[in-house]
């Protein structure tokens, strides 16, 4: 049988290594290499060992897929070099890796002395429940006392929060929040050169370049581990090198050649972004050794010799020949740590793979989303003392207040910001024009001037960034609260939510979390402006995400509400929210005619909130009809509801406020107790709302009775009057409620 291109590069080294003299002299340990360096022969061969280990641990990964015992094949043969920066690294360094970063996290694991390296290593490809990271959940590099958050993404999506981190050091410091740190720590994030070239990698590493150009820190390395292919496509030449080397903000260095001569370069470029807290690009050269992947055939797209190419530059071998050549170590002293290793490796599968694995569905979504009703409860008592809300609000709090303008669900949101920014200073609150302007529709109004532009600040104009930053910023300890401008802007960042924020606690089984609350303005309704951008009414793409909490209030009292369980969700179980707020019910006050006033509500004080699972019901002994709505919809459920009175039929409204998870709980038995129920969703009709998902429930527990609803139609939504010819109305509720009786 033909031998395997693994085992061809395995015989290459061993071969060499058999066959190599000794050295003449051999280097005292703690000696340089050379003349040019500070690296020392006793460390260049602790390195040698991490790449060995890194190495051996891709080769078992790829035996026991044969035996379907392994479930991960992506290697970093040939990007052990890395491991040098691993080496370099302080174990206070948070990482953010790419997944051909195995030489590095070796390195690392040396350092800190943390961990078995080699039994973590095969736990985790063989999706062990013993897994330390996952849990089983995902093959990962992470580990918590090695400040390694595990990142799943194989698209650089995981740049902007590593920059989001290392914006957010300064403040955590100042206050007091240390997570470990220090106060000179800085940020690695490792990534391939095709990786380089998306969005959202461009994304991260324009953001750090901004926040220096605008007088603050990113001390962050980006770390481009360049092999010169993505799977299949080619970068071209220089590429990285012409793309990055000339960037504003952004220093660059250059690692390549022998083990000594990375260590040089990556030393110097850890050391500028320490001594400067700017942002450094390391453009590390690689190679890469078999096919991206177990399941890749190389041969379809590279030739013999290209193959062959790539497999004479092997680190492993290269380093060996280095060492040997300097006099670091014997060829014999050489094999002995490879053999070592592998006698580990082989025990360590041994083990794993009789080890137990995820064995039921409770356990698999365990992390996912953690709610704990006590600890969120007295999370909420923590209240701002007397002095500070005077100091704030003036001689008269919001909860006194009468004045019709300041009774808003607008004002309230602003109130109820203040009140949380009040008791808990890890708050911050960001976004596009939330500072000075103080937002487009005024909610953040006063919050800056208040709280100074540390705590309310504008970013630069990209959701990603935005997104990423409230990532970073709670994975150190803060509390971020960002402002997404519109729901149609968020479809631009979705991934920074779906794949990024919301797997984070469920892929680290626990360990990390990234608490925010992400405000959102959106849907319709608005009068005198228009078109889909400003009135998007799709809220599926958000409901799709597991783990997320979904609130939208729907009258101002609620709001101040529902943004205190989410502030105090988020900052007791480490929950990802979103507080999607209806723009057109802002500054509305009527109900059901011109300056009646009936949607204007007394501040709640702050001692009261609303958690996961709490609907609002409004004529609660009515049991004709119930309506299920939320958002503007309750507006014109309320409306549609006094119109069925006079014709006979007594409606009770339901409003979810909670859209993810539904209160499914709460709406069977409201159902149970009304003759048929009405979906009133102001959302698109497929899969842009709740509907589907109400009827649904319902029906499969068994729901007898009449089951019917209405929506919006399946559109963008167009300017102007126009609006209403696609939207949900009044009209539309009332014939649906006539058509069921």
């Amino acid at each position: 049988m033909a031998k395997t291109r693994v085992e061809i590069v395995q015989e290459t080294l061993l071969g060499w290594l058999a066959s190599a003299p000794p050295p003449a002299r051999l280097l005292p340990p703690d000696a340089p290499l050379s003349p040019d360096t500070t690296l020392t022969a006793r460390a260049a061969l602790d390195i040698f060992e991490d790449q060995v280990t890194s190495r051996l641990l891709d080769v078992a990964a790829r035996e026991l897929r044969k035996t379907n015992q392994s479930f991960y094949t992506i290697s970093s043969a040939g990007h052990e070099q890395n491991a040098v920066v691993g080496a370099l690294l302080r174990p206070d360094d948070p990482c953010f890796l790419h997944y051909r970063s195995g030489g590095l996290v070796m390195a690392r694991s040396r350092v800190a002395g943390a961990g078995d390296r080699i039994l973590d290593g095969v736990r985790s490809f063989c999706a062990s429940a013993d897994d330390p990271i996952s849990g089983g959940r995902h093959k990962v590099w992470g580990s918590k006392p090695l400040w390694i958050p595990p990142q799943t993404s194989t698209i650089a999506s995981h740049l902007p929060k590593a920059y989001g981190l290392a914006y957010a050091l300064r403040r955590a410091r100042r206050l007091g929040i240390a997570n470990g740190l220090s106060a000179d720590s800085i940020v690695l994030c490792s990534f391939g050169d095709a990786s380089a070239n998306h969005a959202t990698a461009l994304t991260g590493i324009n953001a750090a370049r901004y926040a220096v150009r605008r007088g603050g820190d990113a001390p962050i390395v980006f770390l481009c581990e360049d092999n010169g292919i993505g799977i299949s496509v080619e970068t071209p030449a220089n590429w990285i090198h012409d793309n990055f080397s000339r960037q504003p903000h952004l220093a660059y260095f250059e690692a390549g050649g022998t083990m000594d001569e990375i260590w040089n370069g990556t030393a110097a470029a850890l050391g500028h972004c320490r001594r400067t807290r700017s942002p450094v690009f390391l453009h590390l050269h690689t190679t890469r050794l078999w096919a991206h992947a177990g399941t890749d055939v190389e041969t379809s797209y590279r030739s013999l010799e290209e193959v062959e190419a790539a497999e004479a530059r092997d680190p492993l071998l290269a380093n060996a020949k280095r060492l040997v050549g300097l006099g670091a170590a014997a060829p014999a002293a050489l094999l002995e740590i490879i053999r070592s290793v592998q006698a580990r490796v082989d025990a360590a599968c041994v083990a794993v793979t009789r080890a137990p694995k995820l064995t039921s569905a409770a356990e698999i979504v365990r992390p996912l989303a953690p709610f704990d009703a006590a600890a969120i409860r007295a999370t909420a008592q923590v209240q701002a003392t007397p002095a500070a809300r005077t100091g704030h609000f003036g001689a008269t709090l919001p909860e006194k207040v009468t004045t019709p303008l300041k009774r808003t669900l607008c004002t309230h949101i602003n109130s109820a910001l203040a009140d949380e920014m009040l008791r808990f200073p890890e708050i911050s609150l960001f976004g596009e024009d939330v500072g000075r302007k103080g937002g487009v529709y005024g909610v953040t109004q006063g919050l800056q001037k208040k709280f100074g532009p540390h705590r309310c600040f504008d970013t630069l104009l990209d959701e990603t960034t935005i997104l990423g930053l409230a990532q970073g910023a709670g994975v150190a300890g803060l509390l971020p609260i960002p402002e997404i401008q519109y729901l149609a802007y968020i479809h631009n960042a979705l991934d920074q939510l779906r794949g990024e924020a919301c797997s984070l606690q469920y892929f680290s089984n626990g360990q990390f979390a990234n608490p925010m609350v992400v405000r959102v303005q959106g849907l319709a309704y608005q009068k005198g402006f228009g078109g889909h951008f400003h009135n998007d009414n799709s809220i599926g793409a958000l409901r799709d995400i597991p783990g997320l909490l979904l609130a939208v209030p729907s009258r101002g009292d609620d709001a101040a509400m529902l943004l205190r369980g989410l502030v105090a969700t988020a900052r007791a179980c480490g929950r990802v929210g979103v507080f999607l707020e209806p723009i057109a019910l802002y500054h509305e006050r009527d109900l059901h005619a011109d300056g009646d006033n009936a949607w204007l509500f007394d501040y709640p004080t702050p001692d009261r909130l609303l958690l996961s699972g709490e609907p609002g019901i409004y004529h609660e002994n009515a049991k004709d009809l119930l309506i299920v709505t939320y958002g503007n919809g309750v507006r014109l459920s309320l409306r549609a509801a006094r119109r069925l009175q006079e014709q006979g039929v007594a409606a009770r409204v339901l409003d979810v406020r909670w859209l993810n998870p539904l209160p499914l709980d709460a709406i069977r038995r409201h159902a149970a107790e009304c003759r048929r129920v009405l979906v009133a969703d102001e959302c698109r009709a497929t899969g842009g709302g709740i509907a589907d998902a109400v009827v649904a429930a319902l029906a499969e527990g068994g729901y007898g009775k009449p089951l019917a609803s209405v929506r919006a139609l399946d559109t963008y939504i167009p300017l102007a009057a126009a609006a209403n010819l696609v939207l949900l109305s009044e009209q539309q509720i009332v014939d649906a409620a006539q058509a069921g009786a």
